[in-house]
């Protein structure tokens, strides 16, 4: 017997059974889809780790899943016995007048889970796009469905107050957000400094070179030119790249940023782009190039969300100026906060005279956790950071 376990790689969220792909008696081969876990950050298929038949099923749908905990166990060797299997799948599939409908004539993977939602809510699956390996639909595609579906058939009945309403259950993804961002506030008490950028060089810089990246498939955008100035900007306040601990505060040599990348109505999720004071400016743009669009296929795992040791939350690209305070992501000591980027008037010195001028401005923000600095060290770092970006070279 082989068992199938929780990936170790999770530890340090929350994990839950969200669905078992296989059912006790299935042959399954190495590599093939068995279980789907869903963390507060992600969606994940477990692998069968051999070829077999799966033989026990110890923790069902909805059990929390710590790290290396047993799943499942497979046999490598054992016989499924063919009556027994006929028998279980007369028992456990619906009749021919409760199955969904079935596009075009052939039959839909669709998992137990996948499978009981769609009937309970009425969901056809054959109008759901699948999201998972080789177009498979799973749970959280059913979700989604049904959601959208509540959205445009709101409740008739009045609520008390006589206001019609309806209702959308939170997800887990967004319970986790609401608990996250609530201990947050409580734990640390949050700061927020704010400054602002010209954009002028960088825009230029980028101007200049962003065709030369797409031609070896790297989008050169913005945030790339702010990751890589908040990485330098820790060489003058270390500590912003810190943790507190009761005890001491350990201060980590590795950048590693987290870049807020929202999901719609989904929420936010936060892949992590690792090493980035060891990343030239190509690097950190084709880096992030994979990890936001794995975050928006829903294809990031345990690790790509995990270790980070400072977050930017480029708010600005929906259109706010400027937010405060943007709660931290514990256990971390500080949070960027970058606005809008907008054209605004300013007065610059020329050859010692003071001239207005129109240059491409931003407000940014660093939140910090003022256990771990103050504001001497706060501004340190951002005054460090804008230098990087006003002075960034054009060639």
């Amino acid at each position: 017997m082989i068992d199938v376990l929780v990936p170790l790689e999770q530890e340090g969220t929350k994990a839950v059974v969200r669905a078992w792909l296989r059912q006790v008696g299935d042959r399954v081969e190495l590599n093939d889809p068995l279980v789907e876990l869903e963390t507060d950050k992600v969606a994940m298929e477990v692998p069968a780790p051999a070829a077999g038949v799966l033989r026990e099923i110890l923790l069902d749908s909805d059990a929390e899943a710590v790290p290396g905990a047993v799943l499942g166990r497979i046999a490598l060797t054992a016989e499924v016995v063919e009556t027994v299997r006929v028998e279980r799948s007369r028992d456990t599939q619906p009749s021919a007048a409760e199955a969904p409908r079935i596009a075009t004539g052939t039959e839909l993977r669709l998992s137990p889970s996948v499978r009981r939602a769609c009937l309970q809510h009425d969901i056809d699956p054959a109008k759901i796009e699948g999201t998972g390996r080789d177009g498979r639909i799973t749970r959280a595609d059913v979700d989604r469905a049904v959601e959208a579906a509540t959205r445009v058939q709101p409740q008739a009945g009045p609520s008390d107050s006589g206001i019609r309403s309806h209702s959308v259950p939170h997800d887990r993804m967004r319970l986790k957000i609401a608990e996250n961002m609530l201990a947050s506030v409580t734990q640390a008490p949050h700061v927020t400094a704010m400054f602002e950028a010209d954009f002028s060089a960088i825009i230029r810089h980028r101007d200049r070179h962003k065709a030369a990246f797409a031609k070896k498939g790297v989008k050169l955008s913005y945030t790339a030119y702010i990751v890589a100035a908040a990485a330098e900007a820790m060489k003058a306040a270390p500590a912003i790249n810190a943790r507190w601990h009761d005890d001491r505060l350990e201060l980590f040599d590795d950048v590693n940023i987290g870049v807020g990348t929202a999901l719609g109505e989904k929420g936010l999720i936060v892949p992590v782009l690792r090493k980035v004071q060891t990343l030239n400016l190509k690097g950190i743009a084709a880096g992030l190039d994979e990890l936001i669009e794995k975050a928006r296929t829903e294809k990031l795992t345990g690790r790509d969300v995990s270790g980070g040791t400072f977050t930017i939350s480029n708010h600005g690209v929906s259109g706010s100026l400027f937010a405060t305070p943007i709660i931290i992501a514990q256990p971390q000591s500080a949070i960027l906060g970058v606005g809008k980027l907008k054209k605004r008037v300013v007065v610059r010195e020329v050859d010692g005279v003071d001239t207005i001028q129109i240059r491409p401005m931003a407000y940014v923000s660093l939140t910090i956790d003022h256990r771990v600095v103050d504001g001497h060290q706060t501004n340190a770092w951002l005054t460090r950071f804008v230098e990087v970006l006003e002075g960034w070279a054009a060639e």
